[in-house]
């Protein structure tokens, strides 16, 4: 049983085209989806039945869990990170404050970097500052990871990104917010999502590394 953690899992925008891997891997798989917003929750276990679905503090949860799993997928909240931090502080509706970077974010790296022995993906923004921890930037994403990734992930693009329709948003997720009754704006959920086709090429490489190694001791044993 090939067993995954999709950690902050929102509507599952990484996580969309999975099945579609691990199928024609001709795999067993479980796939544990932890996020903390129990609407998003709800949602994502309409979109995707067969996983088991925890409300959950993700930071914790890896923490508690990581041991249990072969390949580890994590996106932690990116604001605090993103250049509209700096880009777009003063005043008035939206404005940003300046406040603290969420170090949960590296201290998730470190602790999978050194601990985990499966394989795994931090995804987040492009920072405002230099990162801590070197990564491998995709398009407008950082990904840490202990194996490397190809130059080109296959991922889409929404077209004139900063200034989409939110419909258009969804539309190239394939999410419908229109049901969504908790706290959050529809629109930064839409839009922090990461594109399906991204998710999908890192868990096959990923997949290919764990079929390889599985391989290579049945030879050796």
């Amino acid at each position: 049983m090939y067993k995954i953690l999709n950690l902050y899992a929102c509507l599952g925008g990484n996580r969309y085209k999975w099945d579609d891997v691990l199928k024609d891997a001709g795999i067993e798989y479980e796939i544990t989806a932890i996020e903390l917003d129990p609407e998003l929750a709800r949602m994502y276990k309409e979109r995707f039945p067969d996983d088991i679905v925890i409300v959950a503090d993700a930071h914790q949860y890896l923490l508690d869990h990581y041991k249990e799993f072969d390949f580890i997928w994590s996106s932690p909240p990116c604001p605090s990170h993103s250049k509209m931090r700096k880009t777009n502080t003063g005043e008035g509706e939206r404005k940003m404050k300046a406040t603290f970077p969420d170090m949960k974010l590296y201290e998730e790296v470190i602790l999978l970097d050194n601990f985990f022995k499966g394989k795994y993906c931090v995804e987040n923004v492009i920072p405002y500052y230099e990162p801590l921890i070197t990564a491998q930037k995709r398009g407008r994403h950082l990904y840490w990871s202990n194996f490397i990734l190809p130059n080109d992930l296959g991922d889409r693009k929404v077209e004139n990104f900063i200034n989409a329709k939110q419909k258009d948003v969804e539309a190239f997720h394939k999410i419908n917010l229109s049901t969504y009754k908790g706290s959050q704006r529809t629109d930064k959920i839409a839009r922090n999502l990461v594109d399906y086709e991204a998710g999908k090429t890192i868990l096959q490489v990923a997949l290919n590394i764990y079929q390889y190694n599985q391989q290579r001791q049945g030879v050796l044993f």
